[in-house]
């Protein structure tokens, strides 16, 4: 992970954990939120991993090892897959962009590029594919935009990828049951630039932290791999197969998990959204186990949470699939009022 350069921007504050090399605020977290959702704030997120594959074989050969329909993908048109483990457990979140030309542009977690190109070599065999770990190279910048880059972001050498949350794809499920989705006509895009020219790519714009970022995103219950994912999180825990996963597509690494689980039962698991008691001071740690007034062992976990400049303090949370749906949740003495997300 390379720290970023906006870093020295006065006010800035580094993040900590899976966010450090990138700043959470700069003094102003609830402005910057507001300033954020206004479309006038940009993130830095230049501690996200950037992978490029070239080769002609490069789509056919993603679309055979990860979860998304890649074959034909027209150029500049963004799409979302998840590599799985054997047992169907998510591994890596591809955000995933092709030029149409040579190159396919992946962003991914902070600090998972080189376990991710280090799998892709081990399944390239004797196909015309090269993978490399670009991140030094490049950096990223996260906005509530949902275009394509302009003329002059393309001067600066950028490739944007557009989020595709909530909207589900051409062959895919939902397991929420909820009728509008609260990200519903969401705008979020990652813009890929030259680290060499970050600095010139933010001029004349405020910048927001990840706090206000992640404020967003809990709001959307939109999923981040490494956040709410454990070890053993498959994808229909956290209703991700509506963005990231086609259903009848050819074989790849955990379809097996994918299709009994879609076909036969529900997942063990429940991602749910939470208002949290705002009286006190604190937010509760991440991973603070979550519990149910009068039962003895824990449900589940607090996986992301952030105050929201609106709604206060917020948060996903991922729980047995058979706790209550109809009762408020405890995280560390903190009462939080569930919303149901994947219906139990």
């Amino acid at each position: 992970m390379v720290a970023s350069s906006l870093l020295s921007t006065p006010g800035a504050v580094q993040g900590e954990g899976l966010d450090a090399g990138v700043a959470m605020h700069y003094g102003d977290p609830m402005r910057e939120q507001r300033q954020l959702l206004a479309g006038e704030a940009l993130v830095d997120l230049s501690h996200r991993g950037v992978v490029q594959v070239t080769g002609p074989d490069r789509l056919s050969w993603l679309h055979s090892i990860t979860t998304q329909q890649l074959t034909g993908l027209p150029a500049w048109t963004s799409a979302e897959s998840l590599v799985l483990s054997p047992h169907g457990h998510i591994e890596h979140a591809l955000h995933l962009v092709d030029d149409g030309d040579d190159t396919t542009w992946i962003t991914v977690e902070p600090t998972s590029a080189p376990a991710l190109v280090a799998w892709l070599d081990s399944m390239r065999f004797m196909l015309r594919v090269e993978v490399r770990d670009v991140s030094e190279a490049y950096a990223v910048l996260g906005e509530p935009r949902a275009g394509e880059t302009s003329d002059a972001e393309q001067a600066l050498g950028a490739v944007a990828w557009v989020d595709p949350w909530p909207a589900l794809g051409a062959d895919t499920a939902t397991y929420s049951e909820i009728d509008l989705h609260p990200a519903t006509g969401r705008a979020w895009r990652e813009l890929i630039v030259p680290r060499e020219r970050l600095t010139e790519a933010v001029t004349g714009r405020p910048l927001a932290g990840t706090w206000a970022a992640e404020a967003e995103r809990i709001a959307a219950w939109r999923p981040r791999n490494l956040v709410d994912t454990d070890h053993r999180t498959i994808p229909h825990e956290l209703d991700w197969l509506r963005t990231a996963v086609h259903l009848h597509k050819g074989c790849y690494r955990g379809q097996e998990t994918i299709a009994r689980v879609h076909n036969l039962g529900r997942p063990p698991r429940r991602v749910v959204f939470l208002h949290l008691d705002g009286s006190g001071h604190t937010l509760p740690p991440l991973g603070a186990p979550v519990s149910v007034p009068g039962v003895e062992r824990p449900v589940g976990r607090l996986t992301s949470v952030a105050r929201h400049h609106e709604d206060g303090p917020i948060g996903l949370a991922v729980v047995k699939r058979n706790t209550p749906a109809d009762v408020d949740l405890s995280i560390d003495g903190i009462a939080a009022a569930q919303t149901v997300i994947v219906t139990p």
